[in-house]
């Protein structure tokens, strides 16, 4: 990894830095057969290192073809160097407020719980689980200095393949030209590890005369251990396990695509022609034949809402993004499915000055009309088990809406578009609407001389609409 990659939406992906075998490297139970490269248990020496790091540069630049342009910098690392060299780039990437923004949007599709505390979990994982980094700034390779030096061979695969790039292609201006599309990013971000994870793989299989490309049935997953096996990791929301996970073995995927019967000339054209998405990496097919993202638009919402509330975020979440929010309130493939008709989206997220309450506002391009009935159906459903305290509950044909305490939720749907928003009153979401230049939404039905109705819980299904005059929430 670089130590520059994001790894994950809302800016998470800036805090991790370039680890390689973060989540344990095994070798393939199906590919038990191969020799990997000789391992040595003693501890290692700056002279081993060296010796150990130059031929496995010279092995890498043979098997990816990037020939070594300048001498590479090298050096042993104690685990107390590595810990401040994490907080110094997390410093460095995002300022507090911005991290802080980060973590509210997360929060705010769910993603994260409440308080979670982000920046120690980063600092801890990160101190826990690091190997080796390269650092594109100062055009280093460190090497952890508590690991013996077969394990640093596989590193030094990994990191040195990311040298030889950034030798190059100039990989840290490279995956920055894609903001501020945190999802663009991200998708440049699983160009540089799912290459690097592709040269590791032919590193194991030097001496073979086979090379990833030689295993169709090749399973990337087999190469990243056991998520629990480590106790930062085992406490972490499922969100950013994915989100670790994401750029290795979804890039690999997409690098072994781009790569087969080609081979690894195939690079070039991809730094050159970067993917401009996450779904391009998920569906290499897309990236293949260019289809790139619709442009999606949000209206100005400060006038709107008012001095009292500031935009902490606005960005793109992409396939992956809205894979994750759909995977926290539905089973994994619903999910899958559902993300996969992606075109387009864009949120942004506002946050009351004084009370600190959060609205989300999210806009999304659907591939079809059937698609976009299909994301309001089953996002209703989502939403309902995101907010369990529900009352005023409105449903009618691509419209749905209800109270919670924390402000009214609402979903809209019109021809391929969806636009949801959380933690707002009814007439601030009117007001969104016409600036869309949508039709109003329905209103609930009021019955002459009735009293507003309210539920306190209402079940997740079988819901009856709830006949009651709308009330406003301040």
């Amino acid at each position: 990894m670089t130590s520059h990659q994001k790894h994950a939406c809302f800016g998470l992906r800036a805090l991790f830095l370039s680890l390689a075998l973060l989540l344990g490297v095994a070798v393939p139970a199906q590919e038990a057969s191969v020799t990997p490269p000789p391992a040595d248990s003693k501890p290692a020496t700056d002279a081993d290192f060296i010796a150990a790091a130059d031929e496995v540069l010279g092995q890498m630049s043979q098997i990816t073809g990037l020939k070594l342009v300048t001498p590479l910098k090298k050096s042993l690392r104690s685990r107390e160097e590595i810990r401040a060299y994490v907080i110094t780039q997390m410093n460095e990437e995002k300022n507090a407020a911005e991290r802080y923004a980060d973590q509210r949007s997360a929060e705010a599709f769910g993603l994260l719980p409440k308080g979670f505390d982000l920046d120690s979990f980063m600092v801890n994982v990160l101190t826990e689980q690091v190997e080796g980094l390269y650092d594109p700034k100062a055009r280093e390779f460190y090497i952890a200095d508590w690991s013996p030096l077969g394990d640093q061979r596989m590193v030094m695969a990994h990191e040195l393949t990311h040298a030889l790039e950034d030798q190059h292609f100039q990989i840290e201006a490279w995956l920055r030209a894609a903001r501020p599309n945190e999802d663009a990013e991200l998708a440049r971000d699983a160009v540089l590890e799912g290459s690097a994870m592709a040269a590791m793989v032919d590193y194991l299989m030097l001496g073979t005369g086979r090379s990833l490309k030689d295993l169709p049935d090749f399973d990337p997953s087999m190469l990243i251990g056991d998520l629990g096996s480590t106790p930062t990791l085992e406490k972490a929301p499922p969100f950013l396990k994915d989100a670790l996970i994401f750029p290795y073995i979804g890039g690999l995927n997409f690098s072994a695509a781009v790569m087969r019967n080609v081979g690894w000339s195939a690079l070039s054209g991809v730094f050159e022609k970067p993917p401009v998405s996450t779904q391009q990496i998920l569906h290499p097919a897309l990236y293949r034949s260019g289809k790139t993202p619709a442009n999606v638009a949000l209206p100005q919402l400060e006038k709107v809402l008012g001095n009292n509330w500031s935009k902490l975020d606005e960005n793109i979440m992409g396939e992956f993004g809205w894979k994750e929010v759909l995977k926290q309130f539905l089973d994994s493939e619903r999910a899958k499915n559902l993300a996969a008709a992606w075109e387009g989206d864009r949120y942004a997220v506002f946050e009351h000055k004084q009370t600190k309450k959060p609205i989300l506002v999210a806009r999304l391009h659907l591939d079809s009309e059937v698609h976009a009935a299909r994301f309001f159906g089953q996002y209703s459903e989502a939403l309902e088990k995101k907010h369990a305290e529900r009352s005023n509950l409105l449903r009618r044909p691509n419209f749905f809406s209800f109270d919670t305490p924390d402000g009214g939720v609402f979903l809209d749907c019109l021809g391929l578009e969806c636009v949801t928003l959380e933690g707002t009153t009814r007439d601030k979401f009117d007001a969104f609407i016409k600036a869309l230049d949508w039709p109003l939404a329905p209103q609930l039905p009021e019955k002459p001389g009735s009293v507003p109705a309210k539920t306190a819980m209402i079940p997740a299904s079988g819901e009856n609409i709830v006949s009651a005059t709308f009330a406003g929430l301040s």
